[in-house]
């Protein structure tokens, strides 16, 4: 099973694409940190205030790669960096 999570983030406070790196920097490294997941940088790139992100990860149960993907989600709420605008979930059987 391949697991994909696309997501758009607001962050109000982020008045140069500066300070839109350093979060998403920071962003990137404590998801893949603690989750173990592929996550990049994938749309809105030269928006200040928006982040489109994109992970994947692979598992051989559905239920376990939606949980993964769900957890995340949950995780990036917690964090507070930004407000999650938009986010979509894909299950692919290979």
């Amino acid at each position: 099973m391949l697991g994909t999570l696309k997501l758009s983030l607001y962050i109000n406070d982020s008045h140069s694409l500066k300070e839109k790196r350093k979060v998403v920097k920071s962003i990137v490294a404590r998801v893949q940190k603690r989750f173990n997941v592929s996550i990049a940088e994938v749309g809105s790139n030269d928006k200040w205030q928006m982040i489109e992100l994109g992970i994947s990860t692979v598992g051989n149960d559905r239920r376990f790669v939606n949980s993964i993907l769900d957890n995340i989600l949950s995780y990036l709420d917690s964090l507070y960096l930004g407000e999650i605008i938009d986010s979509d979930i894909e299950i692919l059987n290979l």
